[in-house]
């Protein structure tokens, strides 16, 4: 559930086909289990699945393209593709610049990972998080150092080689990290931010918006969307 806070005040609205042959999914591709990379050198993980159903039970003829994070909606907005499908949690400040469909994953916390044994100030500390998240914001805001990495494995990296007391992020993306580390990683903190996870659309394609919208809640109301939450992000997961 990547929380991104736009800080573009206004970016040019670009008319595109949404209900085109083609609708072009937008993702980062690095961002497990959301998005990422498989050894095929195609786009997997939750969104990908989710994503391959919701253009099947709307009808649509759907293809992947990769952005990096700081420039996802921009490129949305441009008419590089046709939707987002990040782990992108619904804002009031993105929601001024793009649109989105109802969410597809309930909120759920952000939280803070540090080493094992080390005291951390979450609110004087030196802390780290990918550039353009809220997760960034919020640490700004509390009183501790932030410190800004492009990627988020680079913010993982930070606090193993001691350039960060700890790390603020997705809890879901960070769980693998610390249950994979034998005890070296731990959390050390929760806190509440951003909504629900949505998908990202032009202001301008309200269709295409509709039909997400139809196939997501068809999935709710079957339990598909469920399954496959449980499926990715285990049993413990938040569900609908």
């Amino acid at each position: 559930m990547k929380k991104f806070l736009m800080t573009v005040a206004a970016l040019a609205v670009v008319s595109a086909p949404a209900l085109a042959d083609k609708v072009r999914m937008g993702t980062e591709g690095a961002y497990p289990p959301y998005n990422f990379i498989n050894d095929a050198g195609e786009v997997d993980g939750f969104e990908r699945e989710l994503g391959d159903e919701l253009c099947s039970r709307a009808k649509l003829d759907c293809e992947w393209v990769t952005n990096e994070w700081d420039s996802i909606i921009p490129n949305l907005v441009s008419g590089n593709y046709d939707t987002i499908i990040a782990g992108m949690s619904v804002t009031a400040e993105r929601d001024e610049v793009i649109d989105f469909t109802q969410d597809y994953i309930p909120p759920s916390p952000s939280a803070y990972a540090a080493m094992a044994g080390v005291s951390v100030d979450l609110n004087g500390g030196v802390i780290a998080a990918q550039t353009g998240t809220i997760q960034a914001s919020h640490i700004a805001a509390s009183g501790a150092t932030l410190v800004e990495f492009a990627t988020p494995d680079e913010t993982i990296a930070a606090v193993k080689n001691g350039e960060a007391d700890a790390v603020l992020a997705d809890k879901e993306f960070l769980a693998p990290f610390v249950a994979e580390s034998n005890g070296e990683m731990v959390f050390a903190g929760e806190v509440p931010l951003g909504g629900g996870i949505g998908m990202g659309v032009r202001e301008s394609d309200g269709a295409l918006k509709d039909k997400m919208d139809a196939a997501i809640s068809s999935m709710k109301a079957d339990g598909t969307l469920n399954a496959m939450i449980t499926k990715w992000f285990g049993a413990e997961a938040q569900t609908y």
